[in-house]
């Protein structure tokens, strides 16, 4: 909306100046043909820059920002423009009569293309009062990357509504092109995964408080190359992190320097820590490898066998930890029966 507006404005100032030039002295002796010729001539510059300005490479700073130093920046290289082309510019009676109107023509065409230009890439730069900072496509702060798994996964979703993430999520439009092949799939478990996926980030859009954006891998990273080696060079380029479930793609980030969040190592961190002499209750499902030992699972997860308490399958009982045992698996957690104690 600001690029229409702001195009609007530009052919509206065209014509002005088309009009100024109309009033001059040099045309009330010019041929019948130049003024025809004049407004022609600035009906089809701002037509030629817009058509050239949008078969650039759309970009999303802010709109004040960048119409501010958009300006500033067009009317100072309008000022050098200017002083160059004075030596080489026709004086006295073969002067031409545009050379009097050349300043607002360049002035009018630098300026746009210096706040469009701006207008187009207001995310990749950053500008903070009272001095000004460049950060690449950095709003606020780091932006989180999530990858397949981490949306599939689901925890993120949760993760995001609890508040953890504070700065915006995106999404490489070729993990949703992954999703939705996913859930197109004959394959029922893959087609169940990638719906679950889609799902997921739905829900995520849905959330006002959650900021998530879709972009495209950028033009130097090769359509051939792997998804994984794909999100670590956009992450990278975006100055942000990666969130994800998948540990080779932890490990390959951590070899271009790029930060990552594994949601599992996540989840293993959030789990509740046991120290001998903790109670709680636990249901008992199944019996365990030792005699008289029974086994109960905690709500994240974690295994809990009970000594003496294989009588007690099917019930939820008090429990003290006695030890726990941290294995590549998970924690284990040893206990006895409340009732035992002593």
């Amino acid at each position: 909306m600001a690029l229409i507006v702001l195009r609007a404005l530009f052919v509206m100032v065209s014509l002005g100046i088309a009009v100024l030039i109309f009033g001059s002295e040099g045309m009330r002796s010019a041929p019948s043909w130049v003024p025809w010729a004049v407004l022609m001539m600035m009906i089809a510059i701002p037509a030629a820059v817009i058509g050239i300005d949008t078969r650039m490479k759309r970009k999303d700073l802010t709109v004040i920002t960048a119409v501010y130093f958009g300006m500033l920046v067009g009317i100072f290289l309008t000022y050098v423009a200017i002083l160059a082309l004075t030596p080489i510019l026709p004086t006295g009676p073969s002067r031409w009569p545009v050379v009097d109107w050349l300043p607002l023509i360049l002035g009018m065409i630098l300026c746009y293309f210096c706040v469009s230009l701006l207008l187009q890439t207001r995310n990749d730069f950053r500008f903070l009062i009272p001095y000004v900072e460049f950060a690449r496509d950095v709003q606020g702060m780091r932006p989180n990357l999530l990858d397949a798994t981490a949306i599939i996964d689901g925890r993120i979703a949760d993760l995001a509504e609890a508040g953890i993430f504070e700065s915006r999520f995106v999404v490489p439009s070729f993990v949703v092109d992954e999703l939705q092949d996913a859930a197109e799939s004959t394959d029922k478990q893959r087609r169940l995964r990638g719906r679950r996926g889609l799902d997921i980030l739905t829900r995520l859009r849905a959330r006002e408080s959650i900021d998530v954006e879709v972009l495209p891998p950028d033009n130097e990273t090769a359509a051939e190359g792997s998804d994984e080696a794909r999100a670590v060079a956009m992450a990278r380029r975006l100055g942000g992190r990666i969130v994800t479930n998948d540990p080779n793609l932890v490990k390959i980030a951590a070899l271009r320097s790029v930060q990552s969040v594994n949601i599992n190592d996540v989840a293993m961190a959030l789990k509740p820590t046991y120290v001998p002499g903790d109670a709680f209750h636990v249901r008992l499902v199944k019996p365990g490898e030792e005699a008289g030992q029974a086994v109960g699972y905690l709500e994240d997860g974690t295994m809990v066998v009970v000594e003496g308490s294989r009588d007690q399958i099917g019930r939820t009982v008090p429990v003290s930890v006695t030890s726990t045992l941290q294995t590549t698996a998970g924690r284990l957690v040893f206990a006895r029966p409340e009732s035992t104690r002593g």
